[in-house]
């Protein structure tokens, strides 16, 4: 929104005989959107104008067209006119923006890079620090009502206990921001089929307020194997392959149905030769190493292919992709993913967190030792 006002394209027009103030041409915001690689085509560009108009973001300046039409008609942001809908959950999500917005502008801000458990957390802060700052700044009048907000900012996934086992206490536990507000997001972020769960599980998401439980089922990304062959399976690669299948979106689609051999369904058998539990793994004196490896992705992605759960492992890595080079190896498990602890999650969530997480991935990694 606030990029098409710097660019003109919302701007008071006249139709006739009547002036509509802070509106866009619908096929004029088309072009826009694929000229500024937004979106790949026109296509997929209406879908997500569509997606912004059933969650109440724009509309038709009358409000005669529910849907979005890819032709001159005049639409409109309801922030501009003062018809986006403020519900106690988008309020609970701009206040948590605005706090964010002030802590990390400020010098000494109590948001730091924080360990525990010998694992870093970023946009950390003490629930008694929180608190404490809430009250100083006259956020809140008293400290109860810091713990009320703290705890409707915790439920609504804005932020949370750093190992996720606490609600908001006014005492010394670790939390963290769960949400980066400042991360740049693509607005195709919107169609992933799979949103209800994978991005309301993000670490930064905007687009769903409350966390959800991980549902079953395949997050269908493709990943390219050593022998060349084209798998369906649920991994960290996002792949323009997709576009083989006939798809318009490249970056986020259903399974797709390729017409061309060879294919091999998805889960392949583990690459473990025996299952290991979290107990083992840190264990003292385990024949485990731990090891960082930070990968930065490629125009496809990272490469690799996590699965199982609590702990999830490394089943495959794509040998020319950014993982390898990093130094990522099958049957590694997966400690923790740019900060956050997560040997008790599951593939799809630690999928989740990788796919919307920034380009330049840290993830710590537990490899057996030789």
């Amino acid at each position: 929104r606030l990029r098409l006002h710097d660019g003109k394209l919302i701007k008071d027009r006249r139709y006739h005989l009547r002036t509509y103030p802070n509106c866009f041409v619908a096929k004029e915001l088309t072009d826009w959107l694929i000229d500024r690689k937004e979106a790949p085509d026109r296509e997929t560009a209406i879908r997500l104008m569509q997606k912004l108009m059933d969650h109440y973001i724009i509309h038709h300046v009358c409000d005669e067209h529910s849907d979005y039409k890819d032709a001159k008609l005049l639409y409109r942001f309801r922030k501009d006119d003062g018809t986006f809908p403020l519900s106690k959950d988008v309020k609970v999500f701009m206040r948590g923006q605005s706090l964010y917005e002030k802590l990390v502008s400020v010098e000494e801000s109590i948001l730091k890079v924080r360990e525990e458990n010998s694992v870093k957390y970023q946009r950390t802060f003490l629930g008694s620090e929180m608190i404490d700052w809430l009250v100083q700044e006259g956020e809140v009048e008293n400290r109860q009502e810091a713990v009320e907000l703290g705890r409707a900012l915790l439920e609504h996934g804005i932020i949370q206990h750093v190992s996720n086992r606490h609600h908001f206490f006014d005492s010394d536990i670790l939390y963290q921001f769960w949400i980066n507000f400042r991360r740049r997001r693509r607005l195709t972020e919107l169609l992933n089929e799979n949103s209800s769960r994978a991005l309301s599980e993000s670490p930064d998401s905007p687009f769903c307020l409350r966390k959800l439980n991980p549902e079953p089922g395949n997050t269908s990304f493709l990943s390219v194997q050593t022998n060349k062959e084209i798998k369906v399976v649920s991994a960290v690669r996002r792949s323009s392959i997709t576009s083989l299948s006939g798809n318009s979106n490249a970056y986020f689609s259903a399974p797709p149905t390729l017409v061309f051999p060879p294919v091999a369904e998805c889960n392949p058998k583990s690459v473990l030769k025996r299952p290991v539990t979290n107990e083992e793994l840190l264990s003292p004196g385990a024949p485990y190493v731990k090891k960082t490896l930070t990968i930065v992705g490629d125009a496809v992605g990272w490469g690799f292919v996590v699965r199982g759960g609590r702990p999830c492992h490394i089943q495959a890595v794509d040998p020319g992709g950014p993982a390898a080079a990093a130094g990522m190896k099958v049957c590694q498990f997966v400690f923790s993913v740019n900060g956050v602890y997560v040997l008790h999650l599951d593939y799809q969530t630690i999928s989740s967190l990788i796919m919307t997480g920034p380009r330049t991935l840290v993830m710590e990694v537990m490899e057996a030792i030789e």
